[in-house]
């Protein structure tokens, strides 16, 4: 502290420095900072206490309540969700399960494989109890065939796979397709298979289990169908029309477009050698040597075929997406009703004279059907009512 003295006569006056004044000051309004080492318990009592008495703590502002209330730019409502809370339950108990059964094959045992999108099973058609399983890679069956000693061969929408029935062991699979989503398998007159993918088609070894060629600039793109005519050339069902390929050297020998419809998805070959072709609302005969339409079916005019079987009686059992029925393929007129008592109207796949039955796959399950019944039988292994 700077003191200063003053004289005056007899008179000495002692007085403080304006400047320490300032000093302490400005420390009590807390404008100059104390060193950090000097604290409060360093500091002069006097000084210490004025210090603690002059410290007040911050006063919080006023804030309205309405400041604390989030805002949000206007937007519209969130979309309706289906379902609707009190419909989720039942929805999320729904079946899920797909039952159909999109291919039947008949093999040289007289026994009939039933392909599902559950599996692969081989049943007895006479008693129809299911004789085996074949754990399969991939349920989504697309086709069946068997090759001549007997081995079955599986066209998936995940490739191509060999079954031994003796064993119901996969022996080969996984071929190197144009595309591994198979549609179609037939096996020629001299026993090799051909497979139909969605893009294009291939030969296939049977033995050896190799490609032996492939067909990938397919005109119409997706083999659909295979069927052989009697001098044993391959016709083939796409998105546009129909191709005849020579088996001997897999070489296009004709294309049939501009038909009505376009797409084939089902193919037979009668016992005439006439081609009967189903369309997304037709049934076409054509002759196949000259390409040209003999008629279209007045009775499927309009209607989607899905699938044509020749039976041994020489008629034809045609199968739709909205039901069954079976004509005579010299008038094209109906023979019988149409068939009732199917798991669904939408019929996938046909076998007849197996078992003395008519064999039905649909997209609901498997149905068969004996002459003089008054409708068809669901079989109850491949239905819903069997949980």
């Amino acid at each position: 502290m700077a003191m200063g003295i003053v004289s005056k006569g007899n008179v000495t006056v002692v007085s403080i420095c304006k400047r320490t004044n300032l000093l302490i000051t400005s420390i009590l309004l807390g404008l100059i900072a104390l060193p950090a080492a000097m604290s409060n318990d360093k500091l002069p009592r006097a000084y210490a206490q004025k210090i603690s008495n002059s410290v007040r703590p911050p006063k919080t502002p006023d804030i309205k309540p309405s400041e604390l209330t989030p805002t949000y730019p206007a937007s519209a409502p969130p979309p309706r969700v289906e379902p609707l809370p009190n419909q989720r339950g039942v929805q999320e108990h729904k079946q899920e399960t797909d039952y159909r059964v999109s291919n039947l094959l008949s093999d040289f045992t007289g026994n009939l494989w039933v392909g599902s999108w559950r599996g692969l099973s081989r049943i007895d058609p006479n008693t129809g109890k299911i004789i085996a399983r074949v754990s399969l890679p991939n349920v989504a069956i697309g086709a069946l065939a068997q090759d001549k000693v007997g081995r079955l061969w599986v066209g998936s929408y995940e490739g191509l796979i060999r079954v031994e029935p003796r064993t119901n062991e996969i022996t080969a699979q996984n071929l190197f397709l144009p595309s591994k989503r198979v549609l179609s398998l037939l096996l020629d007159k001299r026993g090799y298979l051909w497979a139909g993918t969605d893009s294009g088609l291939a030969l296939i070894s049977p033995d050896q289990g190799l490609i032996m060629t492939t067909l990938k600039n397919l005109p119409g793109v997706s083999a659909n169908t295979l069927t052989l005519d009697a001098e044993g050339n391959l016709w083939i069902g796409t998105l546009d029309g129909l191709v005849r390929v020579n088996t001997a050297n897999a070489l296009i020998m004709k294309r049939i477009g501009d038909l009505p419809g376009t797409t084939v998805q089902a193919l037979a070959i009668s016992p005439e050698g006439l081609i009967w072709a189903g369309m997304p609302n037709n049934l076409l005969v054509i002759n196949p040597k000259t390409g040209a339409v003999l008629r279209s079916v007045t009775r499927l005019r309009g209607r989607d075929v899905t699938s044509l079987r020749f039976a041994k009686d020489g008629s034809i059992w045609v199968g739709t997406n909205n039901g069954l029925l079976r004509l005579n393929p010299n008038t094209g007129a109906v023979l019988d009703e149409e068939v009732t008592g199917l798991p669904s109207s939408r019929v996938l796949a046909i076998v007849p004279d197996v078992g003395n039955k008519l064999w039905i796959g649909t997209s609901e399950g498997l149905a068969w059907l004996m002459p003089k019944m008054g409708s068809a039988k669901p079989h109850i292994a491949f239905s819903r009512a069997v949980k």
